[in-house]
């Protein structure tokens, strides 16, 4: 009994959240918590991180606040020795964390704001990877998920350097899964769409621009956080073993056009 079921269990396992202090972040790791990984919640300041994992322990799961700035390179290696030292290891990497400082057109980026993009938003999702990399494989295996977005498949008005950011993270998942699934390692990426996060709020608090997009989606609102949960628990479990290199949306049919 409960053969299928069981596929989602995961017990024993040791998982990293990047950017789990609130919204997206903050529900995959209470979803992975909740089906038995021990989580580590993190995002840059470290009371953000306490408070949430002390509301998961209030609730009876698993968790540890550890503070990092994905951006910064030493932070990252603190994040994954810190994990190692109380976990003991890393078997699931949730690259969330991503900034999108701006809003308007392509022309007005300077290098500046694409270096700081380009830098969260990809060059972190790899660095941390990386360093996950050898522990995963010396524990025989493991799964990445990137957060990427429908910006990073259908470019949108006024995203221009976060999409391109997005769509270089896809590819960066796609080259880990062909790198290192003979490790027994597999990476692959949610592209969720409009979610009411703190970080969309420019959008869906504007009733006008809101209307409009909810006007094209074939589910005709915009998501909220728990309902990307669900698609990271799965990837993190064996019940996706079969699964790497993927391209997963979450996204009220936004992808399909008007």
């Amino acid at each position: 009994m409960d053969q299928i079921k069981n596929l989602f269990n995961l017990e024993g396992k040791v998982a990293i959240v990047t950017g789990a202090s609130k919204g997206i972040g903050e529900a995959i790791a209470r979803g992975l918590a909740e089906f038995g990984a021990k989580v580590v919640v993190s995002s840059r300041k470290q009371e953000a991180v306490d408070a949430v994992a002390e509301n998961f322990k209030k609730d009876g799961i698993e968790a540890t606040g550890i503070a990092c700035h994905v951006g910064d390179e030493e932070q990252l290696k603190n994040l994954v020795s810190k994990t190692v030292e109380t976990y003991g290891g890393v078997d699931i990497l949730v690259n969330n964390a991503a900034t999108n400082p701006v809003y308007g057109p392509i022309a007005e980026a300077d290098a500046g704001l694409f270096d700081k993009i380009l830098d969260i938003n990809v060059k972190s999702c790899m660095l941390l990877a990386n360093l996950c990399y050898p522990i995963m494989k010396s524990r025989g295996g493991g799964s990445v998920i990137n957060i990427s977005s429908v910006e990073g498949l259908k470019p949108g008005l006024g995203l221009g350097v976060y999409s391109v950011s997005k769509a270089a993270l896809l590819m960066l998942t796609q080259n880990q899964a062909k790198e290192w699934g003979r490790d027994g390692i597999r990476a692959n990426a949610i592209c969720p769409g409009l979610v009411q996060t703190k970080f969309s709020a420019a959008i869906w608090q504007n009733e006008a621009i809101l209307k409009q997009i909810e006007k094209h989606l074939p589910a005709g609102r915009m998501a909220v956080p728990n309902e990307m949960a669900g698609l990271a628990v799965f990837l993190a479990s064996p019940a996706s073993s079969y699964c790497t290199g993927g391209v997963f949306t979450a996204d009220g049919g936004f992808v399909l056009g008007a």
